[in-house]
């Protein structure tokens, strides 16, 4: 499989918080946060994959800053690292200040896609090379991530988690 840049499976939507979409401080939920950077990751995955995507984990979640009402809010995914049959989405959210028209970061996440075949099966990807520090820094820490996912989940055993020992123990 030919490899791909992360800017390839960059995907942007930007919307209106409506108020429909708030709680009772005129804040954006946060599921309807949580919604929306699932979609903008899953159509990242898509891209990078050429295949189906479906949603495996919510790895983290950081709501820094609330969202009022009337917002621009825009949610930024991109892969940050592949695996045999799973890649890593990082998730950036902008608000645009209604008056300035300056952006701030918000919020992020990282969300876990599993490529699929059309039975459900998931299927291998193709793997990703960083271009730029930030998304070396991102590529390079999926990995720890997800070691200390598996260690946590009990699919790893924390001896076998060479990233995570490597942090802690000098051989």
């Amino acid at each position: 499989m030919q490899p791909r840049k992360p800017s390839d499976s960059r995907t942007i939507m930007t919307d209106m918080v409506l108020p429909s979409e708030t709680n009772p401080l005129n804040n954006l939920f946060g599921g309807e946060l949580l919604a929306r950077m699932d979609r903008a990751a899953s159509i990242a995955a898509r891209r990078h994959s050429r295949r189906i995507t479906v949603t495996a984990s919510v790895n983290h979640v950081a709501f820094n800053r609330s969202v009022p009402l009337g917002s621009v809010v825009t949610v930024e995914a991109k892969i940050s690292r592949t695996f045999r049959t799973s890649m890593e989405v990082y998730i950036d959210v902008w608000m645009e200040d209604r008056f300035s028209g300056e952006s701030t970061k918000a919020n992020e996440a990282i969300y876990t896609f599993v490529a699929v075949d059309e039975t459900g099966k998931p299927t291998e990807v193709p793997p990703i090379i960083p271009e730029t520090a930030l998304e070396s820094e991102r590529f390079e820490g999926a990995l720890r991530r997800k070691q200390l996912s598996l260690v946590l989940a009990g699919k790893m055993k924390p001896s076998e988690a060479t990233e995570l020992r490597a942090l802690f123990i000098k051989e």
